[in-house]
């Protein structure tokens, strides 16, 4: 008897229908085709034993699984389920009267239990739109599925639910999660706040900056000056995610498989710190079965790289087109896939290895050349993707000790969000620039239009303090943005003075 049932396979951010079909004949062995891994492969001995766990049979003929399309890689262990429930239909233990109406997903235990699978969110919106009735699936990812409408979302924890569903017995209720409630009702849980940090008031004024025209920033003092737990509080900042934002963001965490039990959708903007070892792959994505990296993790968020020149050149150099593309494909010889990677870059790193170059207090060690050479371990092109270079330096005792309340996040968030309805309807025409972090050479020359003032100003800053060319269009970008916080149509030459000052890596005479 031959019996289909339906799941998916999940490329990049989407999903792809695959249609499991079951053949039991005369004869003995089980064989899986259609591209499987050795994950699919080895499903048979899982199927095996949760079937007879559960109290059924697993017949002793000839069984063949096909996964269609063919021509397609299939990978994991989520088609278990869907595996065990077409064997057992085909063997005439479970009904078939409704399953081509359901999508089924899910990793078996040997004892008959659900375990999680990967992708449930994009898998249940190709089920959607495939005209599909329900989506079963395990219970631990049926919240994530549940935010999907028009869709009857089932969580199950064992192999005999299921069987029991088809067979009429007990149908438990569909998983129903309510998507704006669940996006307002955590959309500001943030446990850091910008309030926590004493002093650094010039630091975050540059982090306001960032936030408010997207810019990506690096930090540089010595060690213990605040670098990490000021960038940790910059996604307080940011403008709260749009519906849209979260459903993208959360597609990349349930693809990854890193979206928490917890939550069905992600509410807070993505905050990724990865160590400075990590590979490029990891970083940017990829690998034998391409998964999101770093990069895509942060998508709508902060990516944040502590000790910019502990990491690997080959690593920085892979960052550079995603940086511009604000996404990143994947080439294989058979297939390709995008994952988005629009994220804000900061950075931070000790002045020199030692850690105190230019320190107020304490004597650099490092001998002559020794910093030149630690900076020029990042190279141009990156530097040239980085709009503010801001020096943080150590807070004194009387800061450190104040009982004043500092400004809370909430408060810098206003600003920046009044920052970027500006910009909204600045590029409202354009439908791939949304803040000015992002404008191209010529829009800078059409936006970011100064006065003879300005012009001047600019003049003596490159020539006096030996700005580099390509600091040029940055200070434009930026001073753009100082403009915009301030309410302004016009770059005033206040807010060119001091978007020259967050020029510090491309001045000649910085390193000495």
């Amino acid at each position: 008897m031959l019996v289909k049932t339906y799941g998916s396979a999940v490329y990049g951010v989407d999903a792809l229908t695959i249609t499991i079909e079951v053949s039991i004949v005369s004869g003995t062995k089980y064989f899986v085709v259609g591209l499987p891994d050795n994950a699919v492969k080895e499903s048979m001995f899982r199927v095996e034993s949760a079937i007879r766990t559960s109290g059924y049979h697993m017949p002793r003929q000839r069984i063949v699984v096909n996964l269609a399309p063919a021509d397609i890689r299939k990978e994991g262990s989520a088609y278990d389920l869907s595996i065990a429930i077409a064997i057992l239909a085909a063997s005439g233990q479970i009904k078939t009267d409704e399953l081509d109406q359901y999508f089924i997903m899910g990793e078996l235990s040997l004892d008959g239990g659900l375990q999680s699978i990967k992708g449930a969110l994009p898998i249940a919106i190709q089920a959607r739109n495939d005209g599909y009735k329900g989506f079963i699936l395990p219970k631990v990812n049926s919240r994530e599925a549940g935010i999907v409408n028009e869709l009857l979302v089932y969580g199950i924890e064992t192999l005999a639910e299921v069987i029991d569903f088809f067979n009429g017995k007990e149908k438990p209720e569909p998983i129903v999660v309510d998507t704006r409630e669940e996006f307002f009702r955590q959309i500001n849980s943030y446990e850091q706040d910008f309030s926590d940090v004493k002093g650094q008031e010039n630091i975050k004024r540059a982090l306001e900056i960032a936030a408010a025209g997207g810019h990506n920033v690096i930090l540089i003092g010595p060690p213990g000056a605040g670098k990490t737990m000021l960038a940790k509080r910059l996604p307080t900042i940011l403008p709260p995610l749009n519906l849209q934002e979260a459903l993208e963001s959360t597609k990349i965490y349930s693809v990854a498989g890193k979206l928490p039990v917890a939550n069905a959708l992600m509410t807070e903007r993505p905050y990724r710190s990865p160590h400075h070892t990590i590979s490029d792959v990891a970083l940017v994505g990829g690998g034998m079965n391409p998964q999101p990296g770093e990069i895509s993790l942060a998508h709508n968020g902060v990516l944040f790289l502590d000790e910019l020149p502990e990491f690997k050149r080959s690593v920085l150099e892979v960052m550079r087109q995603p940086l511009e593309d604000r996404k990143v494909s994947i080439s294989r010889a058979k297939f390709s896939v995008e994952y988005p990677s629009s994220f804000m870059l900061v950075a931070s790193m000790n002045p020199c290895p030692c850690g105190f170059f230019n320190h107020p207090e304490k004597e650099c060690l490092c001998g002559p050349g020794i910093v030149q050479k630690y900076l020029s371990k990042i190279s141009g092109p990156l530097l040239d993707r980085i709009d503010l270079h801001v020096e943080v330096t150590p807070v004194n005792f009387t800061e450190l000790s104040s009982s004043r309340d500092a400004e809370k996040s909430s408060e810098i968030r206003k600003r920046v969000m009044k920052a970027r309805e500006v910009q909204d309807k600045r590029f409202a025409e354009n439908n791939v620039l949304h803040f000015n972090a992002q404008m191209s050479p010529n829009m800078v020359r059409q936006i970011c239009v100064i006065d003879e003032t300005g012009q001047v100003l600019i003049k003596r800053a490159m020539e006096k303090l030996g700005l580099s060319a390509r600091a040029y269009d940055r200070i434009l970008k930026v001073s753009r943005t100082i403009a915009d916080l301030a309410g302004s149509e016009a770059i005033e030459a206040e807010h060119l003075a001091e978007a020259i000052h967050y020029r510090s890596l491309d001045r000649e005479s910085w390193a000495g």
